[in-house]
């Protein structure tokens, strides 16, 4: 058994220095260099997004202007067509009714002169 005295001294050369401070691993990056990363990225992201709609707001316009432009011919290929049908429905009309006395191809049936036909084609 030890004696009294040995039992309540420190070792020879006092005892070892309590390591007190957290030892951690570098996890990866601040905060603030992931709050940067992130701002960079949306700030390129709403940059492309406007280029984007400047180039689709020019298609629009030039598509536009494109369709504006064909109206004049779609126009005049719809006369053409109304015409050349209008043309075969009279040569139609004059071969059927050959034999009947009297008829003008061409002239209006009715007999109320307020009658007009439809000279419309609506085109959806």
């Amino acid at each position: 058994m030890y004696a009294e005295s040995h039992r309540d001294m420190p070792p020879p050369g006092g005892f070892e220095a309590i390591k007190y401070k957290r030892n951690l691993p570098f996890r990866g990056p601040s905060g603030l260099a992931i709050l940067g990363g992130v701002t960079a990225v949306c700030v390129y992201g709403f940059y492309r997004l406007g280029k984007g709609n400047i180039e689709k707001r020019e298609l629009q316009r030039e598509k536009t202007w494109s369709r504006i432009h064909l109206v004049p011919l779609l126009l005049a290929e719809g006369d053409r067509d109304a015409y050349r049908r209008q043309q075969a429905a009279l040569e139609r009309e004059k071969e059927i009714m050959k034999d009947v006395d009297g008829w003008e191809p061409g002239k209006s049936v009715y007999n109320n002169p307020k009658y007009q036909p439809s000279e419309f084609i609506v085109v959806l």
